[in-house]
């Protein structure tokens, strides 16, 4: 089949070269015709880099990564398109830095915020936030000043000028998350490790921008044309963290806003446009982010965790369904089509200048930088740890042992951020620098990705850990008979009926509806009782008309449903999964069903939160939350998320918009 469609795509090239001359401008016809050409080649990678990708999975083969393969197989592709001549089509598939931040960039950090574990990322926010701005720092600076140096030894007769070795390292300091996280994910390595790895890589990108910038600014031709200092590095990080701050006020409002937006319409009843507003809106925050002159990356980072915090549970049941996996389809086909598009561009730009050598050094200076970035830096952390640990009285171990920190140091593959600010160089030696970035991030992801899985087994990294985690992730739930709904691993989900309970359902409570309330799903009704078999989930409409024409004949109500109540109707969709807290189990309220779940902390008034820590004043509050640890911290911001912001501010109980709904 492989072999099939490379030769039906190297024929259609080398028509395109019969019919065309290279030296002319297509015409308008030609062009969508060579257009439409591109996209195949460019879609059928795409599905083979997908269907590799499943049997890989399939076949449990862990030796090689699917994002391996999808370099590869731009690199056959691009090697073909260039054998054939097609200039347009050479052209169309090459790497666009605009392309790239506009359109794929976009997805993957909001499906990340969406999808992030909440409690490991803020429990670990200071080791994060280290490596993201004093190790992306110091990457960018001891690379920048071994290739400067470099340089001035007469070697290969290649020189480059002192920003554009710091435009260099800044680029090549932005790691790439997608490979190492989704071979983490196969093994299920140490939450602690993924989510530092995790949260660095996200950040980090963020602050290689802000350096890359700030080096631009001094070209001889920039805004601030002259030599580039230390001093105006140090300039740059304290502008970071004006841009970072400011950044992640715009994602937190937009979250917020949202949530409002929904607890006081009624536009759950139509999940279509919900569905709808809460992609725009979230892609919203990153373009206006970035039209400000702040950071679009931890705007929509940031904004997708507070979607998920707080709008979340505002949605109705489809829309929930639907974000989760948009979302993550979304940045499934963005993972997939960046890999695929460098390897099409090693071989599809021809302006592109090799310098061998050169490479070879950059790779040596990028595991050095690494090395400096890594290993002190976890030091500083463990020392500071203890040491405050020391200072309480307690004893505590490495918060990065050394295995950790040789992850850390594999984990510093370079990703195509880099490559999309590269196109930024300009200058004589543009063209060799933007060709060294992007052969030196995919020799990275090949050589560092490729032997991670190794790398854990000879570190001895515990693999196979399960959390359980407060989640509602529908993604895995599984009909039965009689109802019930459950995990493929078998542990129940979601509504299961009692043992002696009966499922016949009176005349005079046919069509009736129970209404419980839960912050797990917006439209948050779930029916007592499934009927079985396989068209049970097959069409809501149908089943909604049938029990409205069961209705009029029993003479249990006087009113049909209207339209708009079978658009927004959930029964054709599993329950919201039983939502656990790992601290304490909330019991259900007087009169109400057992069987519900029931949401364990949100219910919670602020009194009720306050009166279980004991009463403090204001003082005394201010004072434990400046003096106390990270876990005090935490404890602290919880109580005042459960029990007032939640239910006193952002959330609709009573989950039927009656709070003023227009």
């Amino acid at each position: 089949m492989a072999s099939l469609v490379g030769n039906a795509v190297f024929e259609l090239l080398k028509r395109e070269t019969e019919e065309t001359d290279p030296e002319d401008e297509p015409e308008a016809g030609q062009k969508e015709i060579f257009s439409s050409r591109a996209l195949f080649i460019l879609i059928m990678l795409l599905i083979a880099a997908l269907f590799a990708s499943y049997m890989l999975q399939h076949k449990k083969i862990q030796a090689v990564h699917e994002t391996v393969l999808s370099i590869f197989a731009g690199m056959v592709a691009g090697l073909v398109i260039k054998l054939t001549g097609s200039t347009f089509i050479q052209n169309v598939v090459s790497f666009d830095y605009l392309s790239f931040f506009n359109l794929l960039l976009p997805p993957i950090i909001l499906a990340s915020g969406y999808e992030l574990h909440q409690a490991n990322f803020f429990r670990n926010i200071g080791t994060i936030l280290t490596f993201a701005f004093a190790g992306t720092f110091i990457s960018a600076v001891v690379l920048g000043l071994f290739l400067w140096l470099w340089t001035r030894i007469p070697l290969d007769g290649f020189r480059i000028s002192f920003v554009e070795a710091i435009s260099v390292g800044a680029t090549l300091s932005a790691t790439d998350p997608v490979t190492i996280l989704a071979i983490f994910n196969t093994y299920k390595v140490d939450p602690k490790l993924y989510t530092v790895i995790f949260g660095e890589s996200i950040l980090n990108d963020a602050i290689a921008i802000v350096i890359f910038d700030t080096a631009q600014q001094y070209r001889p031709d920039g805004p601030k044309g002259g030599s580039l200092s230390i001093v105006s590095l140090f300039e740059a990080i304290g502008l970071f963290f004006l841009v970072f701050l400011g950044s992640l006020l715009i994602g937190v409002v937009v979250g917020i806003a949202t949530a409002l937006l929904l607890k006081y319409t009624l536009v759950r009843k139509f999940p279509k446009i919900e569905s709808c507003l809460i992609i725009l809106i979230a892609y919203a925050s990153y373009y206006f982010s970035n039209g400000v002159f702040m950071s679009g990356i931890v705007s929509l980072l940031f904004c997708g965790i507070t979607l998920k915090h707080y709008a979340y549970y505002n949605m109705s049941r489809r829309t929930q369904l639907t974000t989760k996996y948009m979302f993550s389809a979304l940045a499934q086909l963005s993972e997939n089509f960046i890999f695929i598009y460098l390897g099409l561009t090693l071989f599809t730009k021809t302006t592109l200048v090799f310098k061998p050598l050169f490479i070879l050094i950059t790779i040596i200076g990028i595991c050095a930088a690494r090395w400096a970035a890594v290993f002190p830096l976890s030091r500083a952390i463990n020392w500071f740890i203890r040491y405050r640990a020391k200072r309480r009285g307690k004893d505590v171990t490495d918060e990065l042992p050394h295995s950790y920190q040789v992850l850390l140091f594999w984990a510093g593959l370079r990703g195509a951020v880099g490559v999309a600010l590269a196109a930024g160089l300009a200058g004589p030696n543009g063209l060799a620098l933007q060709a060294t970035v992007l052969v030196v991030v995919v020799l990275t992801v090949i050589i560092f990705g490729g032997t991670t899985a190794r790398m854990l087994e000879i570190m001895g990294i515990r693999t196979g850990v399960v959390e359980e985690i407060d989640s509602d992730d529908e993604f895995d739930i599984e009909t039965a008979a009689n109802g019930t709904y459950y995990k493929s691993t078998g542990n129940a989900v979601g509504y299961v009926p009692q043992r002696g309970s009966s499922n016949a359902v009176g005349l005079s409570k046919a069509g009736s509806r129970s209404n419980f309330g839960s912050y797990s799903s917006g439209n948050s009704h779930s029916p007592p009782v499934r009927p079985s078999g396989p068209t049970s989930r097959t069409n809501s409409v149908a089943g909604q008309r049938e029990r409205e024409a069961q209705q009029n004949l029993l003479g249990g109500s006087d009113s049909s449903p209207s339209y708009d109540e079978l658009d927004c109707s959930d029964s054709d969709l599993p329950p919201a999964a039983r939502r656990r807290s790992p601290k304490r189990r909330a019991s259900p309220p007087h009169g109400g069903d057992p069987r519900q779940p029931q949401r364990p902390t949100s219910h919670a008034t602020g009194d009720q939160a306050a009166s279980s820590e004991g009463a403090l004043s204001a003082g005394g509050a201010i004072s434990q939350l400046f003096s106390g640890s990270s876990d005090e911290h935490a404890a602290w911001f919880t109580q005042l998320d459960e029990g007032f912001i939640k239910p006193k501010l952002l959330l609709d109980q009573n989950q039927k918009g009656s709070n003023g709904g227009v």
